[in-house]
């Protein structure tokens, strides 16, 4: 069996990948042609949607939002962010390594529907007041830039390119790459929810400075592992690259702000209007996933505000995917299609076979992206100063860059970088997670799901996940080798040689019955942390990937703790 996906990066090519503009899988968008005066019209437009709903549109703004904006995951263009899913084949795909980190919970269940039809309840985290004094308080995006709910879905020309059909809802769709390659296209969802309080990008991460937003992300990767092709390279050129993004926000009326499909999509696409649902901080929220006549529907319920968000992953609403056109073929289109669940059960078998991580029904969080800096060059992004807290500062090094200055953060007046934080020294890496004081904010909190025709049942098994092996694997800074499964740690090692001083982890507490909290533990609501950063267990050995002709091969991504049962049933 072929063993080598991708191969391991040492941090000195890692930085001249950095400068090629690359590593990580927080993205740009790509912008086709963009002069100037409409990229400081966009800005401009996107600042206003942030700051309050814009009341009226100017024409130059009109201009600004129908101009092409496209994600690359592999590509930083300009400073917008976007999370890709990692795949599982970086080097591959992309040239380096790309992985970011993201801890989550997973369900199992073998009931039918499960794998289609979710609901959680989750508690929006609330920050502390604002602080004049630099980096006195803790917010929601220095700790986690984004958290989301997953589902793996139907794609017919995303990989892996053996079968031309999917059948929607079904656990025919369950093929382990390891006994075929005959599995059928798939795609992933992201319902990504965005912190409020931060300004350094146009779109994509914070939709104004007191309010969290949400979107709905469809990825799909237009690779064949069999083969080895992919989508060919002038096309690749024009939307970004081989895994792509159809995005829309949630919205009060359903109807996305732009198109999402990702050979159309627009700065329009990546900013919010009047009609994009902005929930609270510290709002209930009922989070709802299901297959419908017309395709996958997210359903968001504000409890607190009284106010519903949907977005439908539907032809009807610009929904597409790319015609699989490889080199030497030169085109690039798109067909309206309409995305529906691929599976009936939700199981270790049910999975998107391309990406990093073997989830369906999951919770994960996009953390590891955030790291103080005393100076910034606005200009190019990157730490001119010295990375860390105040009174604990040290020179910047290769994962300080996608940075902002203090003028573009709206909640505490710091500089700092958001790329991944290989180094594993930022804020997520410290017990700087809610802990009960008031100067951390509070945790998001949110149910196990539940399934049935009336939300009512719970999944049999839950799990903790943690994708430290890729992380420590590709880049990190110890021995680690995620096919032999030696040497990767629950608590990574910095770029100083020793252990990170803090990994987050879940624990339960009795709000709304049972609920998982995600940090560190809080003193009167925590009631269960299972061993803290050690419950995310083992190697998770087994799960086998396509290779060249067919091949399977195996690797271990994440650290797995599969319970027997539910821990926290809703």
């Amino acid at each position: 069996m072929e063993r080598h996906a991708f191969r391991p990066v040492s941090r000195h090519t890692r930085r001249i990948a950095v400068a090629c503009g690359a590593a990580g899988l927080i993205v740009a968008l790509s912008v086709p042609a963009l002069t100037s005066n409409v990229a400081n019209a966009a800005n401009a437009a996107n600042a206003a949607a942030r700051s309050q709903p814009a009341t009226k549109t100017t024409s130059t703004a009109t201009l600004a939002s129908s101009t092409p904006m496209h994600v690359g995951c592999d590509n930083w263009g300009s400073k917008v962010m976007i999370q890709c899913p990692d795949v599982y084949n970086p080097d591959t795909a992309f040239g380096h390594y790309v992985g970011h980190d993201e801890p989550g919970v997973w369900a199992y269940s073998k009931m039918p529907g499960s794998g289609n039809r979710a609901q959680w309840v989750l508690t929006l985290p609330k920050d502390p007041p604002p602080n004049p004094a630099p980096g006195a308080n803790v917010y929601a995006f220095e700790t986690h830039i984004a958290f989301w709910f997953g589902m793996a879905l139907c794609a017919s020309q995303s990989y892996p390119e053996q079968l031309s059909t999917c059948t929607a809802d079904s656990d025919s769709n369950i093929v382990d790459p390891k006994v075929s390659d005959q599995h059928a296209g798939s795609a992933y969802l992201e319902l990504q929810f965005y912190p409020p309080g931060w300004a350094p990008f146009p779109s994509g991460v914070s939709c104004d400075a007191k309010h969290w937003c949400a979107a709905m992300n469809v990825w799909s990767y237009y690779y064949n592992p069999v083969t080895g092709q992919e989508l060919n390279t002038a096309c690749q050129s024009q939307v970004g690259g081989i895994e792509l993004d159809n995005y829309a926000f949630v919205q009060r009326n359903g109807v996305p702000t732009g198109p999402p499909d990702p050979l159309h999509s627009t700065a329009a696409t990546f900013t919010p209007n009047n009609e994009t649902l902005l929930m609270n901080q510290g709002d209930h929220v009922v989070v709802r996933i299901s297959d419908s006549q017309d395709g996958l529907t997210v359903k968001l319920v504000d409890v607190n505000r009284a106010q519903t968000g949907t977005m439908t992953a539907s032809a009807a609403n610009g929904f597409a995917q790319m015609v699989f056109a490889p080199s030497p073929s030169t085109e690039c289109a798109s067909t309206p299609y309409t995305y529906h669940p691929m599976y009936s059960t939700a199981g270790p078998q049910t999975r998107a076979t391309w990406t990093a991580y073997p989830y369906n029904i999951a919770y994960s969080d996009e953390t590891g992206h955030f790291q103080y800096c005393s100076q910034v060059d606005e200009s190019t992004g990157t730490c001119t100063g010295e990375e860390g807290a105040p009174g604990a500062q040290q020179p910047a090094d290769a994962d300080d860059y996608l940075c902002f200055g203090a003028d573009q953060s709206t909640l505490d007046p710091i500089s700092g970088c958001v790329a991944p934080n290989y180094g594993f020294d930022g804020p997520p890496y410290q017990d700087d997670w809610p802990n009960g004081q008031p100067n951390r904010g509070t945790p998001v909190i949110f149910s196990s799901p539940l399934t049935g025709p009336g939300y009512d049942v719970n999944y049999q098994q839950e799990a903790l996940a943690a994708p430290l092996p890729f992380n420590e694997y590709g880049g990190g800074n110890q021995k680690c080798d995620i096919y032999t499964e030696t040497g990767c740690t629950l608590l990574p090692v910095t770029d100083d040689g020793t252990p990170a001083a803090f990994y987050p982890f879940f624990s339960t507490t009795r709000l709304g019955g049972c609920s998982w909290m995600e940090g560190t533990d809080i003193r009167g609501l925590t009631v269960n942390d299972f061993g803290g950063h050690s419950q995310y267990g083992t190697y998770n050995s087994g799960v086998y990937y396509t290779g060249p002709n067919g091949t399977p091969f195996t690797y271990a991504s994440d650290f797995l703790h599969v319970f027997p049962d539910n821990p926290c049933r809703s």
